[in-house]
């Protein structure tokens, strides 16, 4: 879906923008590749460094996963990645628990937040799971994530009293969607 943004990602973009252009970039979002992991894991802790702070060190290293970590959950289930031109602006990946499609490792680069990266990865996970017939959404967040959380609720998710409560004594809230 095309959908109007402004772009900060390359100089050149900048550029246009200063002359007063407004652009339409296509955000291309494809399942990972083993090539792409080391990006992915460069996305993931540049999109969470802000935050390294409210973390435990055990629970940034878990959430800000390493290239070999995210080549191993290319094994336990689908990881997409969200592309602005040829450069990795977001990605997801999710698990299959029973009836449900669990959320991970999610993230978008701060220069691509407000360009629907977020939304258009949830579309794609939802898509997804109805098309294998999931009958929910799950995902953990922490609570210092507000901008990660109003796009989840936006997006139909709500709060509930589940666990996991913690990552590595890190507070953490578990959200879900319902698909039926």
């Amino acid at each position: 879906a095309d959908f109007e943004v402004i772009p900060v990602i390359n100089s050149a973009r900048a550029r246009q923008l200063v002359l007063g252009k407004k652009i339409n970039p296509a955000l291309n979002i494809r399942f990972g590749t083993v090539s792409d992991c080391r990006n992915i894991s460069m996305l993931l802790a540049t999109a969470f460094a802000e935050f390294k702070t409210v973390y435990t060190p055990k629970a940034f290293e878990a959430t800000t996963v390493t290239a070999a970590g995210i080549e191993s959950r290319m094994k336990e289930g689908p990881v997409w990645v969200a592309q602005l031109e040829d450069e990795i602006v977001g990605t997801v990946s999710v698990l299959s628990k029973g009836m449900h499609l669990y959320i991970r490792g999610m993230g978008v680069h701060p220069r691509a937040r407000g360009m629907k990266v977020g939304f258009n990865l949830l579309k794609t996970v939802e898509e997804y799971a109805k098309t294998k017939q999931f009958e929910g959404l799950i995902l953990s967040t922490t609570p210092y994530l507000k901008r990660a959380i109003a796009l989840y609720e936006k997006f139909g998710f709500r709060i509930v009293n589940h666990p996991p409560f913690y990552l590595y004594k890190t507070p953490l809230m578990t959200m879900v969607k319902d698909l039926k």
